[in-house]
């Protein structure tokens, strides 16, 4: 199979950050693009959702002033976080 290169234009920030990712997998940047194409011919679609993700607003967590037991302040803890 013929190969051809094709120029894609990326955020500087966003190629480092990829690149780093997949390095920890023994991929390199043009590897893992041509895994996620042969993936989505593959499925007809994107191999994954994509989607809004809702922010959540942050957890407050008060820490009681004495904690008598540290499995007391992880329960006091989950049942903030619901």
């Amino acid at each position: 199979m013929a190969k051809v290169s094709t120029n894609i234009s990326l955020d500087e920030d966003l190629k480092k950050e990829a690149q780093a990712l997949f390095a920890e997998f023994g991929l390199d940047l043009t590897t893992a693009i041509t895994i996620f194409l042969k993936q989505s011919v593959r499925e007809g679609r994107i191999p994954f959702s994509i989607r809004k993700v809702k922010e959540q607003p942050p957890v407050q967590i008060h820490m009681p002033a004495e904690p008598t037991h540290l499995m007391e302040v992880v329960d006091a803890i989950e049942r903030r976080m619901g």
